[in-house]
C-alpha cells in the first residue's frame, strides 16, 4: 500500500532562506507548495527544481502583510490542493515569509512598527488560524524567528520584539493543538548571507567581519545552513520535537 506523500506549505519561498527550505524539504520526499509576494518567475523557477527532484510543488501569491487576503489565499490553496496533488489538506506550515526593517528604537516611525506587526506577527497569527483548516492532524507548524530575540544588536528592537512575539506564540501554538498531535516549534536564524534587509550581511565587508568574531565557529551562515534544520522538523524523525527554539547560529553571542 502506497504511502500518502507529506505536503508542506513554505511562505515566501522563492528566494532567499525560503527557497533553501523548500529545496530542502523537498529533498527529505515531501511536496511542497510555496508562496511569493511579487516575483512570480522566481517561484515558478523554484517549483521546477522541486519537480526536478521528484517531487510536486505548486507556488501562489501571498502578501502576509494583508490578513484581508487570506480567505481568498486558502481558496486557492484548497484548489491547488485537487487539482495539483489529488487531496484536500496539507501537513506542515512554515511561516517564513518577511521583511527586515533596520532602525534604531528611537528613530522607528509608526508605520515601520505597524508594518513590521502586519507582517511579522498578525500575518502568521491569522494566517496559521486559518491554515488549521486544510492541515491535517499530526502535521506541524515551524515559526521562524532569529537570534535577534535572544540577544540585542542595535538597529532591529522592533523587528525582534515581532519575533519574541512568535516565539511566545509558538509555546501556545503547540500546548493548545496538541490535541490535533499538531507540532509548534522555532527556528532563529542567526546573521545569514542573503539579500533579507537589503543584502547588508552578505556585502558589508566590515560587519561580515564583525558577526564572524562573534559566532564560535568563525563565519557567518549561510543559506543551506538553515533550510535542512526546519526540513528536519518536517519529518517523522522530529515527532517527539514540540514547542522548541532551535537556533541555528553557529554560537553567536555565547
Amino acid at each position: 500500500m502506497a504511502v500518502n506523500t507529506k505536503i508542506a506549505l513554505v511562505t515566501g519561498g522563492s528566494r532567499g532562506l525560503g527557497k533553501n527550505m523548500a529545496i530542502a524539504i523537498a529533498k527529505k520526499g515531501l511536496d511542497v507548495i510555496i508562496t511569493y509576494n511579487s516575483k512570480k518567475d522566481e517561484a515558478d523557477a523554484v517549483v521546477k527544481e522541486i519537480e526536478s527532484l521528484g517531487q510536486k510543488a505548486a507556488s501562489l501569491q501571498l502578501n502576509v502583510g494583508d490578513s484581508n487576503t487570506f480567505d481568498g489565499f486558502f481558496e486557492g490553496i484548497s484548489s491547488t490542493l485537487k487539482s495539483t496533488f489529488n487531496t484536500n489538506k496539507f501537513d506542515f506550515l512554515v511561516n517564513n515569509a518577511g521583511i527586515g526593517i533596520h532602525n534604531s528604537f528611537i528613530g522607528t516611525t509608526e508605520a515601520e512598527f505597524d508594518q513590521l506587526t502586519n507582517i511579522q506577527f498578525k500575518g502568521p497569527f491569522f494566517l496559521t488560524q486559518k491554515a488549521l483548516n486544510v492541515m491535517n492532524d499530526g502535521g506541524g507548524i515551524v515559526n521562524i524567528s532569529t537570534g535577534l530575540a535572544r540577544f540585542s544588536f542595535p538597529g532591529y528592537s522592533a523587528y525582534a520584539s515581532m519575533k519574541g512575539a512568535i516565539e511566545t506564540l509558538t509555546k501556545y501554538q503547540a500546548k493548545e493543538l496538541g490535541e490535533r498531535k499538531i507540532r509548534a516549534n522555532v527556528v532563529a536564524p542567526g546573521a545569514i548571507e542573503t539579500d533579507f534587509g537589503g543584502g547588508t550581511v552578505r556585502d558589508n565587508e566590515q560587519l561580515n567581519k564583525h558577526i564572524a568574531s562573534i559566532t564560535a565557529l568563525g563565519r557567518v551562515g549561510l543559506p543551506d545552513d538553515i533550510g535542512g534544520v526546519v526540513a528536519f522538523l518536517c519529518t517523522e524523525d522530529a515527532r517527539w520535537v514540540n514547542a522548541q527554539r532551535i537556533e541555528a547560529s553557529g554560537g553567536m553571542n555565547l
